[in-house]
């Protein structure tokens, strides 16, 4: 399994450590010299109050954030996990990605997802509760947006009549699309239009707050991997998308952790993403001996 790293950017109160250019380019350039392969970041253009006040986070743009990481480093892969990509338009959608992909020398990977918060696509403008069948339309517009070729397209509130995106992504017929989500509508997605599934752990309570199925253990991850594995079936993919998860246990645990990979590599999963726990993670410093530890235990 490949590890992708979360980069700590949520910790906006302590910016300086964290949410600056130089922060992110140390600590990408520190995760590639660990031998880490990725590193990823999440998208919260406006997350409300509430949520917030619940234990939610903010974000940084997730493609500018990791440009910076991009410009300090030659072969870490550049992760959104994830994207909603039902906050923008597509066509504008299409040429953010393409543009990062292109300057990072094609290291792209998007990790898209419906999105959850009801009150975020309020903020933004966006249709919440035709979230779904909005993401597969514009999944579609963007990939033909990725060939180079004239678009002709609409969708509420666009309307694309002839209109061309260049420079194409590096990587062709375009980035690897990781579709995120532990529904079978997700799972679906994956299978249709998505090179990777993403799905997540979801401890009790939670699932039904992120609007998802349940994955509280390795078995209840095995059992969804049947139901994907019988999807591929029924739409004719001879081979599973790829498979990234982040770990039910804490990197923190050790023995416990090395045993979840275990179990995790025996199903077939090809990625893991984790973080730094929040408690190791009061300065860059301490960030990057923590990477450093869980590198050298894992890699």
């Amino acid at each position: 399994m490949r590890l992708i790293l979360g980069l700590p950017t949520d910790h906006v109160e302590q910016a300086d450590q964290f949410v600056t250019g130089a922060a992110i380019a140390e600590m990408a350039r520190h995760a590639e010299s660990c031998g880490i392969d990725g590193v990823f970041v999440t998208d919260h253009p406006a997350p409300d109050d509430r949520w917030l006040a619940g234990g939610g986070h903010h974000a940084l743009e997730p493609t500018v954030a990791l440009s910076f990481a991009a410009a300090a480093t030659s072969h870490l892969r550049l992760v959104t996990n994830i994207y909603v990509l039902a906050y923008r338009p597509p066509l504008l959608a299409a040429k953010t990605l393409a543009t990062l992909d292109a300057l990072s020398g094609g290291r792209l990977t998007v990790g898209i997802a419906a999105g959850y918060l009801r009150s975020e696509f309020n903020a933004l403008g966006a249709d919440f509760d035709d979230r779904g069948p909005l993401l597969d339309a514009a999944l579609d517009v963007v990939k033909l947006a990725w060939t180079g070729e004239s678009v002709v397209a609409s969708g509420p509130g666009w309307s694309a009549r002839g209109n061309t995106i260049l420079p194409r992504p590096h990587q062709q017929p375009g980035p690897p699309i990781w579709i995120g989500g532990n529904s079978k509508a997700a799972m679906t997605r994956a299978v249709v239009r998505g090179d990777g599934w993403m799905p997540f752990p979801t401890p009790p309570g939670l699932a039904s707050a992120a609007r998802t199925a349940e994955i509280a253990t390795i078995d209840d991850l095995a059992r969804r991997l049947e139901v994907l594995d019988r999807l591929c079936d029924e739409h004719g993919r001879s081979e599973r998308p790829t498979i990234c998860f982040s770990p039910i246990s804490s990197s923190s645990e050790p023995g416990r952790y090395a045993d979840e990979l275990g179990q995790l590599a025996a199903l077939g999963v090809d990625w893991i993403t984790t973080m730094v726990p929040s408690d190791r993670c009061t300065s860059r410093a301490e960030w990057s001996d923590a990477v450093s530890d869980l590198a050298g235990r894992i890699v």
